[in-house]
């Protein structure tokens, strides 16, 4: 069967690999759309330290279910659309036994830490299968960044009635624009991009301020009358962005990190002390934020359209991530089509 493979520095090829076999407690799936995340953006560059090449990447999974090995429960069914959620969990570690899977010590995420399935076919416990009926295997490639946004959010504990900055509208960032919007909050959006910032406001956001063209902590302390955000979520992953979130959070207010930063970050930490902050980072996602993106998907207020800038056969792969390295900031998803 294909798979797409990343072989070494911008480098990708189609290749040619043995379907793989169903055992028990396993399920088979037709692969129809996998996403392009930033991760595999950074590996096909020669970015990613936690990957070792080659790889075949892909985690953000649109399929449906081709087979069932024995002893898979009855409410997974051939035909299903489903998505995957790509992390393990060892059971063991000091986040497992806390309950919070998301964040396990050892996880070894789908296309990072191990192979991905940017193949035709991929076989999974079916505890990683998750059902998304009334969702076409396109639009289910977009529920686990989306998920991520949304995690953010749950570990904020957003309320209705608080205003919630987001700093990064991209896939995840949006997630967490929709969530904290859904629950309530005041949302104030800020990125770089218009059209980004524009597709913020569709799905949400009260406020948006591009910060390439604004003054950031003028425009916040205007909308917030001089109080500055409850919270606020960094997912861009820069020393700017960090600094940012610190500055315009409210005193006693809590910061949400999702990005990872690629340097070293300074910080005036006596505005950890001074405003007395909760920093809380987010990783990956839960099952029940799965549950809960898919539950927004089915309202019928979700832009998927929108949300995807291109759709590739695997042939086309390598140029896709050529264009997007190129203009990072004007590409939003690419979906690989098998």
């Amino acid at each position: 069967m294909k798979a797409i493979q990343i072989t070494a520095p911008s480098e990708m090829k189609v290749t040619d690999i043995e379907k793989p076999c169903i055992g028990a407690g396993e399920v088979m799936v037709k692969l129809h759309y996998v996403g392009f995340c930033g991760s595999d953006l950074n590996t096909f560059l020669g970015r990613n330290p936690m990957v070792k090449l080659p790889v075949i990447p892909g985690h953000e999974v649109g399929a449906t279910i081709e087979a069932l090995g024995e002893g898979v429960p009855d409410e997974l069914t051939v035909g299903m659309s489903v998505t995957l959620n790509p992390y393990t969990n060892c059971g063991k570690c000091a986040a497992c036994r806390n309950g919070r899977v998301n964040a396990c010590q050892f996880n070894e995420t789908l296309g990072v830490q191990r192979n991905g399935v940017m193949t035709e076919y991929a076989v999974v416990p079916w505890q990683k299968v998750i059902p998304a009926e009334g969702i076409s295997p396109r639009d289910c490639a977009l529920i686990e960044p989306m998920s991520v946004g949304f995690h953010a959010v749950s570990r904020a504990g957003v309320e209705d009635n608080e205003v919630v900055i987001v700093i990064g509208c991209g896939m995840v960032g949006l997630g967490a624009v929709v969530r904290a919007a859904l629950r309530g909050a005041t949302v104030i959006a800020i990125d770089l991009d218009d059209e980004k910032l524009s597709l913020a406001k569709q799905v949400g956001a009260t406020h948006v301020i591009n910060s390439a063209k604004e003054n950031v902590h003028e425009r916040v302390q205007a909308l917030t009358q001089n109080l500055g955000a409850d919270v606020v979520i960094e997912a861009v992953g820069s020393p700017a962005t960090y600094v940012m979130a610190v500055d315009e959070v409210a005193f006693t207010g809590r910061v949400i990190c999702i990005g990872y930063a690629k340097s070293e970050v300074s910080f005036q930490t006596k505005l950890f002390v001074q405003k007395e902050l909760d920093i809380r980072g987010s990783r990956n996602a839960l099952p029940s934020d799965f549950r809960s993106v898919i539950h927004y998907m089915k309202s019928g207020h979700f832009p998927a359209d929108a949300f995807i800038s291109r759709i590739a056969k695997p042939s086309e792969a390598a140029d896709a991530m050529r264009e997007w390295a190129a203009s990072p900031a004007k590409v939003f998803r690419i979906l690989v089509e098998f």
